[in-house]
């Protein structure tokens, strides 16, 4: 029994996880996440930021705006929200 637990932590924990700022809190357990990336342009090959927001299942509304949080990939909780907070890094 504990090889099937130990096989189920380690794919759990392969989920990807990233780092973002809280942009909105004004929904019920759910966070506005922005994700900045960096990556080469195209053409030019110089570095440039790219964002995308991605709403965050928070159940216990422990994350506010401003707040650096990580979030993790997850099965779908509603329509739009496929991710969750792991924790707060800093206020």
């Amino acid at each position: 029994m504990s090889d099937t637990a130990t096989t189920e932590n380690q794919s759990r924990n392969s989920r990807r996880s990233l780092v973002g700022v809280v942009v909105s809190d004004k929904m019920h357990k759910t966070i506005k996440v922005e994700l900045v990336r960096r990556v080469p342009h195209s053409k030019f090959r110089k570095i440039v930021k790219r964002s995308t927001t991605v709403l965050a299942h928070d159940e216990r509304e422990e994350a506010k705006m401003g707040d650096k949080v990580e979030v993790m990939e997850t099965r779908p909780v509603s329509k739009n929200k496929c991710w969750r907070l792991t924790e707060v890094l800093s206020h």
